[in-house]
């Protein structure tokens, strides 16, 4: 259980202010969707609070269940249970999947002791944690046998970003775009994926253009909407299909 709170948190890059003051808080179990068009600082928030260092923050903060995270490097954020599925994944050759699952899934389990997490003695008994994962996102266990995300389709490089959230169980997941460039059969599959390993305790962070994944999703408990680097509006799943309905520039009018 985990809680993620943003406080006026202003970010610059090479000079350029482009987060003006966002603020923002979950909570466990929690699903939000951050929606807003293009160019108003969605996924420099994203990269920003997984550090990386492109970004520097010149006011406010970041906290984890009360503590400030911002001199962390991102490898300690992931390792207090942050993580982040990219917008366009990496292909990564030579770097087996299923080796890189359980790298990173033992890593985090050491960092995050005594928080009911099993640690794996055994490939094979890792193997079978696998693959009982596998099945909640829709991939075929070919896939572990093959390296990081390569020769993967636009939807398996996805839906393998959701197997990483299923397998690593992190307190707060920000997932950038799960939907870009996927069909509507690959975006109501990678929804299903998310909606399966949403746990009770665990914190998804969904940033989207578009409404069409939000509807396919089993839960969705606040909708922000980002303009100009800041949240200028906060609610329910219905704000989702205002936006959908309205367009961006009819609804910030409305907020300007």
């Amino acid at each position: 259980m985990a809680v993620l709170e943003i406080k006026d948190l202003h970010v610059t890059i090479e000079g350029k202010e482009i987060l003006k003051g966002v603020n923002l808080k979950t909570g466990p179990g929690e699903v939000h969707a951050i929606m807003g068009p293009n160019g108003s600082g969605k996924s420099t928030l994203a990269l920003t609070l997984l550090g990386h260092p492109k970004y520097q923050v010149t006011q406010g903060d970041i906290l984890l269940d009360g503590e400030s995270i911002l001199k962390l490097k991102a490898d300690q954020r992931a390792k207090k249970g942050l993580f982040l599925g990219f917008q366009y994944p990496t292909e990564v050759s030579g770097v087996g999947f299923s080796h890189f699952l359980r790298t990173a899934y033992n890593s985090l389990s050491k960092a995050l002791q005594g928080e009911d997490r099993e640690v794996f003695i055994t490939v094979r008994e890792f193997q079978k944690y696998l693959k009982d994962n596998l099945k909640k996102v829709g991939l075929k266990e070919e896939f572990l046998s093959r390296y990081l995300n390569e020769g993967f389709s636009g939807g398996e490089k996805k839906r393998a970003e959701v197997l990483q959230m299923a397998v690593l169980r992190p307190k707060i997941s920000i997932l950038d775009e799960p939907d870009s460039g996927l069909d509507i059969d690959a975006v109501q599959s990678v929804a299903k994926a998310i909606s399966e390993v949403a746990g009770k305790d665990a914190t998804i962070i969904i940033i989207t253009h578009y409404a069409r994944i939000l509807k396919f999703l089993k839960k969705l408990d606040f909708v922000h909407v980002f303009a100009d680097g800041k949240v200028i509006k906060t609610g329910d799943a219905s704000l989702a299909d205002k936006l959908e309905a309205e367009g961006y520039e009819g609804t910030l009018k409305q907020y300007a």
